[in-house]
Order: C-alpha cells, then sequence, then structure tokens
C-alpha cells in the first residue's frame, strides 16, 4: 500500500525537430509538465504532460499542485483517487484543463503501484512484456512538396517503419493530392499511410476531398471535422469508403462511448491527457473492444506501449520524439516496432540536466 507524500509538477519547453506546420497551427516550442509524485514509502511515480501551448502550463501547474491537499497521507488508489480528483473540479467542468490534469496524476500513480510491485505496468494490468507495432507519426506537415519526399524515407528509416502518417489541409486540394503522391512514389506501395487533416474541414469540403482520397489505398483519414462534430462525422462514415479515425480530442471515456453510439468512426484514437490517464484509457479501451473498434494511441508513445499490452482491439501505436529530450533511455524502436523496457513502471527516468536547461520560467 503507498501513500501520498507530495506531487510537484514542473514547467519544460522544448524545441521540436520537426516544427508542426498544420492548417490550425503552427508550433516550434513544445511544453512539457514534468510530474513525480512521492509516497510516503519511498516509491516515487512519474508521468508527464504535453498539452500544446506554452501559456497552458501557468494554468495546469497550479491546478495539479492543488491536488496534494486532497490527496496528502491518502492511500494511492488509482480508480478511486481518478474518481476523486475529478469529482473535485464538478464545478470547474469535467473536460478540457480539468481532465488534463487528473490524467497526468494518474498515470504518474499508475506508475507508483507498478514500481511498488516491482512489475512493468503492462504486467501489472494483467498483460505481458512485447513490442508493440507503431506508425511514425514524427514529421510530414503542411511543407511544400519538395521537402516530402526525403523526409518521408527518413521517417521510414528512424525505425525501419512499415506506416508513416502526413496531414492534409492544403487550400488547394490538388496540392493535397501531389503530396500523397510525392510520399508514395518516395516510400513506395509497402508502407502504410495515414492522412490527418487536424480537424481543418467543413462537412461539404470533407464529402467531396474524402471521395477522392478513397481511391488512394489509404490507412485512415483522420480529423477532417472539428473534433465534436459528431452527426457530421456519422455522414462521413457512411459515404466514404477509408476508414474515419477519431479520439484524440474525446474529453474521458464517456465521449468515445457517444461517439461509437452515433457512429461518428470507424476507429478510436484516444489521447492520454484527455481521455484521463491510464484509468480513462482502460475503461475506453473496453468500450472499443465490445463494439469491436480498433483503438490506436495518440502521443505518449511510452504509456500507450504498456496499456497497448492489454487492450483486445489494440491497432497502432503512435510513436513521435516529442518527449525523448527529457527523458534519459527513450524507448527503442526495432522493425517498426516499440519495445517496453524491462523496468518497473513505466520505464522511464528524467534527464535532469535536460528538464534543468528548458526549465520554463
Amino acid at each position: 500500500m503507498l501513500t501520498l507524500k507530495k506531487i510537484v509538477s514542473r514547467p519544460v519547453v522544448v524545441k521540436l525537430k520537426r516544427p508542426i506546420k498544420a492548417k490550425i497551427a503552427t508550433i516550434d516550442d513544445w511544453p512539457l509538465v514534468v510530474i513525480d509524485l512521492y509516497t510516503n514509502e519511498g516509491i516515487v511515480g512519474t508521468s508527464y504532460l504535453q498539452p500544446y501551448l506554452v501559456k497552458s502550463l501557468k494554468y495546469i501547474i497550479p491546478m495539479i499542485d492543488d491536488f496534494n491537499e486532497l490527496l496528502r497521507n491518502k492511500t494511492l488508489s488509482p480508480y478511486d483517487n481518478y474518481e476523486e480528483l475529478r469529482k473535485s473540479l464538478h464545478f470547474v467542468s469535467y473536460e478540457g484543463l480539468s481532465i488534463i490534469a487528473v490524467s497526468g496524476v494518474d498515470m504518474a500513480i499508475w506508475d507508483a503501484m507498478a514500481k511498488a510491485a516491482n512489475m512493468p505496468l503492462c504486467n501489472f494490468l494483467g498483460g505481458s512484456l512485447g513490442k508493440v507495432k507503431a506508425y511514425n507519426s514524427n514529421g510530414l506537415w503542411l511543407a511544400e512538396n519538395k521537402f516530402l519526399a526525403s523526409e518521408a524515407v527518413e521517417l521510414v528509416d528512424e525505425g525501419n517503419f512499415s506506416a508513416i502518417k502526413m496531414r492534409l489541409g492544403r487550400e488547394n486540394f490538388n496540392d493535397d493530392l501531389e503530396a500523397i503522391n510525392t510520399v508514395r512514389q518516395a516510400v513506395g506501395e509497402q508502407i502504410k499511410l495515414m492522412v490527418d487533416f487536424n480537424q481543418s474541414l467543413t462537412l461539404d469540403e470533407a464529402l467531396n476531398r474524402c471521395h477522392k482520397l478513397d481511391d488512394f489505398n489509404l490507412s485512415w483519414i483522420e480529423e477532417p471535422l472539428i473534433y465534436d462534430n459528431f452527426e457530421g462525422y456519422s455522414n462521413l462514415t457512411k459515404d466514404i469508403k477509408t476508414p474515419i479515425q477519431l479520439g484524440e480530442n474525446f474529453y474521458g471515456p464517456r465521449e468515445l462511448y457517444k461517439a461509437l453510439q452515433t457512429g461518428a468512426s470507424d476507429l478510436v484514437m484516444p489521447d492520454f491527457m484527455r481521455i484521463g490517464g491510464v484509468s480513462g484509457w482502460l475503461k475506453s479501451a473496453a468500450i472499443a473492444e465490445a463494439a469491436g473498434i480498433p483503438i490506436s494511441t495518440h502521443l505518449y508513445p511510452e504509456v500507450g506501449a504498456h496499456v497497448m499490452r492489454v487492450s483486445q482491439t489494440a491497432h497502432w501505436l503512435e510513436w513521435l520524439d516529442w518527449a525523448d529530450e527529457i527523458l534519459k533511455e527513450p524507448f527503442s524502436i526495432e522493425d517498426g516496432f516499440i519495445k517496453i523496457p524491462d523496468k518497473p513502471g513505466l520505464g522511464i527516468e528524467w534527464d535532469e540536466v535536460a528538464i534543468a536547461k528548458n526549465t520554463y520560467n
């Protein structure tokens, strides 16, 4: 049994090696919240958050710090703690920054519990150590076509990946189609290709463009519409042959359930900071399993690798290196699979030199 001593969260900002350039945003500086959860028994649980916007750090960190008052000296029990933390923010709302803060602490609690059991998290959850199939999502933003071919080859070569993802949403759709052809010619038909519109289209645009994409043998089309337009997505999934992927903006398992009930997507890919950490993922994976829907991860490849080993309809793990700079030993990639290290908990340790260098003031 573990009891909480204190939670310490630190703001960090790193430079992205390949800046994000999507229709809805351009991001060079990547914010991270480094979380250390100390117990009275000496076990330290760790996790991190990636809240997209640097300015969000000044809101999320105080929320996490406030959880100290609620949990101090209480027994750590992930599901109970998750509900207690969530309900403490009832009047603020259960979504948005509230669930992001709760998710960060939830992941640290699960890490501490698995460490106390001296087991990798996947074993602690009832699964086994092993490899997890991944695609490289580390680039192919809305760059000029002349840069796409070489970058696509780089993405495949970074871990001998069998699948990569590129972003769409250029003003002229013919430029998107040319970009797809450029990438296909560079990596070959044997490499699976996912595309992501980053919520940049209206329903009319999505219907028109996605129909044309049906001829490109894509693994999925991700978020063509604003994330909560379930009615629009339901129309798309009925009309488009290519699988529609949705889920990185589900705030909690109930939103995933609503999406599946309305037929809003063929596939789901929850994000750990929005779905509710490990606890929220496990609940969501059970819903996806009952519905027979493939489930993939979004960001957080270290956490994702563990839970994919206990998810019945596990599909693809999204691999990115955006947090690698603050990790002592990022997870290794072998022939397109993420390898989970045989270490207790999540298996991550901080590079304190890198954290000190990139601490945000």
